[in-house]
């Protein structure tokens, strides 16, 4: 494999920079994807449908401590690529370093937290009635393996603001791989029932964290850190806190919305329902996996343009991102919507939610042409290190649009009004990051590559 720098961020053309950093991400993000999705379609049909609803009610809770990882990783690593771009070494080792230590700490002190309240945890996010112990089976084994995970995730963002897009995608892949065999073995063949899809998912963190700890031990990484790096620096956590604030928000109100999706369609539903947003959800984390590996892309270019201060390649980055973003973004529309019926039948034989699921599906993704626009726009404030707007527009979607619409439209529609409110707030949240990244180009970038 030829040498590959973070400098290269600065130099190549920027459409090809994209497509080499956004194939590797997008791949990565496909194959996990694939994996949460074939994992589903085992559970489903080898334990039965109720158990796709227990694991959705342990999703955005082992997936928010994981994502406590995730934060602080994208957090450092828009400094490291910053720091990388503006050749300050001694930062992006001690970011480094302040990672590892804030992800091991927190991240385990949540674990202890949520086992501690595991029986009040899981009803609270719609894990009632005949939901109840099988999330319960699961949640517990999960749990152990999530500081692993953590780990994982900021691992992962770290080998991106690197520059080793190939990297990052072998990290994602070999666990994702190593899932479905463990699930195959554990749930098929030994009949472990929910304790075996948690032991596979676990075992699948341990396999990713032994790649990433290779890589940074190998070679390929330029981050050669050592104890002294691990010492907490007040500056670096405040900064890796406020940025990396804005990808925890986000994952926050992912999880608040499952907590309030579960409980609001089981209300109106129940476990069918329940069931039809697990399947959607699945398809929602595996189709847009190409629109989500462009904008995994996009953060390092342009957050080492913009520390380089190139910035003419950081409005290029921007609109070479949406237009790539948007054309997928179409093609998955469309597939989308002429084949959720098929999509169903994958998951589950279940006949009342091959009746729900499909609708349910089409109303989910209706506004997803425009999607990358509102990804982009996010994303763009957290790689220039501008946490408050990225904070703001990251939560348009999910949190200031979505979870007042799931409460209002259902008073006039039922439960078709919660499916309408996945449209409604991706437009609304469009249209408002347009204009705030337009603004942003406008009266920043382009006065700074003037000057």
């Amino acid at each position: 494999m030829a040498k590959v720098s973070s400098q290269d961020l600065g130099n190549q053309p920027i459409g090809k920079l994209l497509i080499k950093q956004a194939v590797p991400a997008s791949i990565g993000i496909l194959v996990m994807s694939l994996n949460i999705l074939v994992d589903t379609i085992f559970v489903g049909n080898w334990i039965g449908s109720t158990a796709i609803a227990a694991i959705n009610v342990v999703l955005p809770v082992s997936f928010f401590i994981a994502a406590l990882g995730m934060s602080i990783g994208v957090g450092g690593s828009s400094m490291i690529s910053r720091a990388l771009g503006a050749s300050n070494t001694t930062k992006a080792l001690k970011t480094f370093g302040n990672q590892i230590t804030l992800t091991a700490v927190i991240t385990i002190l949540f674990v202890v937290f949520g086992l501690l309240y595991i029986d009040d945890i899981i009803p609270a996010f719609g894990g009632k009635g005949a939901i109840f112990q099988p999330a319960k089976t699961y949640y517990r084994i999960v749990l152990y393996g999530v500081p692993i995970l953590a780990l994982c995730m900021m691992g992962n963002t770290v080998i991106r603001a690197e520059g080793k897009p190939k990297f990052a995608m072998y990290a994602m892949m070999f666990p994702s791989v190593g899932n479905l065999v463990l699930d195959i073995l554990f749930i098929k063949v030994f009949d472990f029932g929910m304790a075996g899809a948690a032991w596979a998912t676990t075992g699948s963190y341990v396999l990713c964290f032994v790649f990433i700890l290779w890589f940074f031990l190998s070679k390929n990484s330029e981050l050669k850190i050592n104890f002294k790096h691990f010492g907490l620096d007040l500056p670096i956590v405040k900064e890796i806190s406020s940025l990396g604030f804005v990808t925890l928000s986000r994952q926050a109100i992912v999880s608040v919305t499952y907590l309030l999706m579960n409980n609001i369609l089981f209300d109106l539903g129940g476990e069918t329902s329940v069931t039809a947003y697990a399947i959607a959800g699945r398809m929602l984390m595996f189709a847009l996996f190409p629109v989500y590996g462009i904008t995994q892309g996009f953060l390092p270019i342009a957050g080492f343009n913009y520390g380089a201060e190139k910035y003419s390649r950081v409005k290029a980055t921007i609109i070479t991102a949406i237009k790539y973003g948007m054309l997928l973004a179409a093609i998955i529309f469309v597939f989308l919507m002429i084949f959720p019926e098929d999509i169903t039948k994958f998951f589950t034989k279940d006949a009342e939610v091959l009746k729900e699921a499909p609708s349910a599906m089409r109303w989910v993704f209706a506004a997803t042409p425009i999607i990358a626009v509102q990804l982009i726009g996010a994303a763009y404030f957290q790689a220039i290190g501008k946490a408050i707007p990225a904070l703001l527009l990251t939560l348009l979607r999910q949190g200031i649009f979505f979870i007042p619409l799931i409460f209002i439209l259902p008073k006039f529609y039922g439960e078709l009004g919660v499916w309408m409110a996945f449209p409604i707030s991706d437009i609304l949240a469009t249209i408002v990051t347009a204009y705030f990244l337009y603004r942003e180009v406008k009266l920043n970038l382009l006065t700074k590559a003037a000057e």
